[in-house]
C-alpha cells in the first residue's frame, strides 16, 4: 500500500499533520508492505527536511498513492478521483457548507473515510484531536482570566514552540483563594483540560456538593457529569439511561446553581441538540450570576452555552458577552463575561497534537486500513464508495441532493 500525506489546502492554513516524521519512519520499519510519500508543504509544523532526514520520501504530488491522508477538508479542486481519502470532512452531521464537497467526492468516485466516525464495535471513537482541544482550551481560559483580571499575562499557546513551553507559562497564573472553576464533560476533551489544570498544584479538586456549599483558602475545581447539571422536570431521581436515549422532554438544566458560585467555566461536554441548554440567556441575567470567564471548548454556537454567540479565532481568542443586552461587548468591562470560543484549538499546538493523533492512527487505524479489520472499522467509517453513499450513511442522501 502506498500512503500519501497530503498538503493541507484549506484556509486558514493548518500546520497539523496525521503522522510525524518519526511515526512515518516507524511504520516503514514495522510494515515493509507500506510505502509513505509526503507531499511537499511550506505550511506544516514538521518541515519537509525532517521527513527526508529519516528516509521518508517527499514528493511534488501524491497522485500515485493508493490512500491519501490529511487533517482538514480537502478543497474540491484538489481532490484526486478514484482514491481512498481519510480526513475530517464535516459532512456526516449534514453541515450545509460542505454539501458541495460531499457531492464532489461522490462525482469523483472517492472512498471517503472520515476520521470523526472511525469507531470500535461499541461505538467509541478511536481517533480524534479532542484531548488537545481540552489541553489548549483550558489554558486559554486561564489566559482570558489573566487578561480580564489584570493579575498576570500568559503567552498565547500558538506562540509557544510546544506543549512544554505552554505549560511552563502556567507558573505565572495567580488566582485568588476560593477561586472556583466548574467543568462539564468527562470524556477525552475534559481529560485534556484536567491535564492543564494538573500543572497548577495549587488548584485542588472538590466534590460538586462541596463546590456549592463550602469556601476554601485555595483555588478549586469540580468536574460535572450530565447527572450533575441536568435534572428531571418532575423532581424524580435522575435517570441517566433515559437522558442519553431521550433527553428532549423530561429534563431541564440545573447548572445555574454552579454559575452562582463559580468564577470560571470550562465547557468540554458533548452536547446533543435534543438536550436542554446548559445555561440560557435568561440564566445569564440572574442577579447572582458569578462566572467571569467561559472557556467554551465544545464551541456549539448560540445554543447550549448562551454566551457563545460566535466562534473566536486563534489570533483574537476572547470576546465579551453582555448578558443584559444579549450582545457582544468589551470583555474588560464589569459585568461582561469573557468568552473564549476558538473552534480549532489543537492548531495552537500543532506539533504535539499531530504526534498524539499519529499514535492513535498507528494503534487503531493502520492495520484495519491494511486489511486486518475483524471489526469492520473501515467499512463503518466509509461515507462513500463506488460513487455512492454507503449503507451506513444513506441518511445523507437528501442532504447531498440539497433537499434538506
Amino acid at each position: 500500500m502506498k500512503i500519501g500525506i497530503i498538503r493541507e489546502g484549506k484556509n486558514p492554513p493548518d500546520k497539523r499533520v496525521p503522522l510525524s516524521p518519526e511515526q512515518c519512519e516507524r511504520i516503514l520499519n514495522d510494515y515493509p508492505e507500506v510505502e509513505i510519500y509526503v507531499e511537499k508543504s511550506e505550511i506544516r509544523k514538521f518541515k519537509d527536511g525532517e521527513y527526508e532526514r529519516l528516509g521518508v520520501a517527499v514528493v511534488d504530488n501524491v497522485e500515485h498513492c493508493d490512500v491519501l491522508i490529511g487533517v482538514k477538508e480537502v478543497p474540491i479542486e484538489q481532490l484526486i478521483p478514484n482514491k481512498k481519502y481519510l480526513f475530517f470532512s464535516h459532512t456526516f452531521k449534514k453541515q450545509p457548507y460542505n454539501r458541495k464537497l460531499l457531492n464532489a467526492i461522490l462525482d469523483k468516485n472517492i472512498q471517503l473515510i472520515d476520521w470523526e466516525v472511525i469507531t470500535n464495535s461499541r461505538g467509541q471513537r478511536l481517533i480524534a484531536f479532542g484531548r488537545y482541544a481540552g489541553i489548549v482550551g483550558a489554558y486559554n481560559g486561564f489566559l482570558a482570566y489573566g487578561k480580564k483580571s489584570g493579575k498576570y499575562d500568559l503567552k498565547p499557546a500558538n506562540e509557544c514552540e510546544d506543549r512544554a513551553e505552554m505549560e511552563g507559562q502556567l507558573d505565572h497564573v495567580v488566582l485568588p483563594k476560593n477561586f472556583k472553576i466548574v467543568l462539564t464533560g468527562k470524556g477525552r476533551v475534559g481529560g485534556g483540560a484536567l491535564e492543564t489544570i494538573s500543572c497548577m498544584p495549587q488548584i485542588k479538586e472538590v466534590s460538586s456538593n462541596d463546590f456549592l456549599t463550602k469556601d476554601f483558602d485555595h483555588p478549586v475545581y469540580t468536574m460535572l457529569g450530565v447527572e450533575d447539571y441536568n435534572k428531571m422536570i418532575d423532581g424524580s431521581e435522575f435517570d441517566k439511561s433515559l437522558f442519553y436515549s431521550d433527553p428532549a422532554d423530561k429534563f431541564e438544566s440545573d447548572f445555574l446553581k454552579y454559575a452562582q458560585v463559580a468564577d470560571m467555566y470550562i465547557a468540554c461536554h458533548y452536547w446533543d441538540n435534543r438536550s436542554p441548554f446548559i445555561f440560557s440567556r435568561k440564566d445569564a441575567k440572574d442577579p447572582n450570576w458569578k462566572i467571569q470567564v467561559v472557556a467554551d471548548v465544545s464551541c456549539d454556537i448560540d445554543c447550549a452555552v448562551a454566551c457563545t454567540i460566535r466562534p473566536s479565532t486563534i489570533a483574537d481568542p476572547i470576546y465579551g458577552y453582555d448578558p443584559i443586552n444579549e450582545s457582544e461587548a468589551d470583555y474588560m468591562n464589569d459585568n461582561i463575561i469573557a468568552v473564549m470560543a476558538v473552534d480549532n484549538l489543537p492548531c495552537e499546538l500543532p506539533k504535539d497534537a499531530s504526534v498524539d493523533f499519529g499514535e492513535m492512527f498507528i494503534d487503531h487505524v493502520l492495520e484495519p486500513l491494511l486489511g486486518n479489520d475483524p471489526e469492520n472499522i473501515i467499512e463503518r467509517a466509509s461515507e462513500t464508495k463506488d460513487g455512492k453513499l454507503t449503507s451506513h450513511f444513506a441518511y445523507l442522501q437528501a442532504y447531498a441532493e440539497g433537499k434538506e
